[in-house]
C-alpha cells in the first residue's frame, strides 16, 4: 500500500488543497518498505487528482481538504484520511499502528470524543452551557 503525507517542514501540511511537498510511504501490512518525498507541481484539483493517480497512491492523509478535491480524490478510488495534524513522522507510525483516531492527531476543533462517552459529554457540556450564561440570557 502506497500512502501519502503532505509535508510542510516536517509536519503535515495544514491544507492539502496548497501542499507543495508529498512524503510517500510504501506499506506492506504494518512494515515500512520504502519512503521517498515528492514535489507536487499542479495546482489544479484535476492535476492533482490524476498525478496522484499516477503516483499510484492508494491513501492520503491530509490536514484541511476542499470538498471538492477529496471528493474527486475518492472518486479515482484514493481514500482520504483528512482533518490530521501532527509531525510526519508521528503521524506514520499512528497510521501504521492504527491509531490515527487519537485526539492529538486531530486538526484543533475537529475532535469528538468516542461514541461510549458521548452521551456524558452533551451532557456535561449542556450543563456547563446554561451555567456559564450572564443571568439576562437566561431563558425565562
Amino acid at each position: 500500500m502506497l500512502i501519502a503525507v503532505p509535508n510542510c517542514q516536517g509536519r503535515v501540511s495544514p491544507v492539502f488543497d496548497v501542499a507543495t511537498r508529498l512524503v510517500l510511504v510504501q506499506l506492506e501490512g504494518k512494515a515500512e518498505l520504502e519512503r521517498r518525498e515528492v514535489v507536487l507541481c499542479e495546482e489544479h484539483p484535476d492535476g492533482i487528482v490524476r498525478g496522484l493517480g499516477e503516483l499510484g497512491i492508494e491513501v492520503l492523509v491530509c490536514g484541511a481538504i476542499s470538498q471538492g478535491l477529496k471528493t474527486a480524490l475518492e472518486s479515482a478510488g484514493i481514500r482520504v484520511v483528512a482533518q490530521v495534524c501532527g509531525g510526519v513522522e508521528a503521524v506514520v507510525a499512528a497510521y501504521r499502528a492504527e491509531r490515527l483516531n487519537r485526539p492529538e492527531f486531530a486538526m484543533p476543533g475537529c475532535y469528538s470524543p468516542p461514541p461510549d462517552n458521548l452521551w456524558r459529554h452533551r451532557r456535561r457540556c449542556r450543563k456547563r452551557s446554561h451555567a456559564r450564561r450572564p443571568r439576562s440570557l437566561q431563558p425565562l
